[in-house]
């Protein structure tokens, strides 16, 4: 299949469960973009819910740049890692704020 056409539809399930159900006390690991080691990396630096990650999300300013810089040198996030855990919040935000 080809890369080309699935590009505007490239939300996982993971991403459409997080961004349609409430934050809660959910674990940082349902959000789009961080896996196991990344969970890991961020519950060792006092942040394993969710929340704790939006809160992160709303001090960068929503700003893409800053928020991602801040998952790669907190948990060492590849690109696209990266780029899911910004979209995911930003669309979390954009429906439930």
């Amino acid at each position: 299949m080809s890369g080309n056409k699935k590009e505007n539809s490239t939300t996982s399930q993971k991403h459409r469960n997080f961004v349609s159900e409430p934050m809660g006390n959910r674990s940082v690991r349902d959000v789009p973009g961080i896996g196991p080691v990344q969970g890991r990396r961020l519950e060792d630096k006092g942040v394993p819910r969710a929340d704790q990650m939006l809160g992160q999300y709303l001090v960068s300013g929503r700003d893409q740049g800053q928020f991602q810089g801040y998952l790669k040198n907190t948990t060492g996030a590849n690109a696209k890692q990266q780029s899911d855990a910004y979209n995911g919040m930003r669309e979390w935000t954009n429906n439930n704020m």
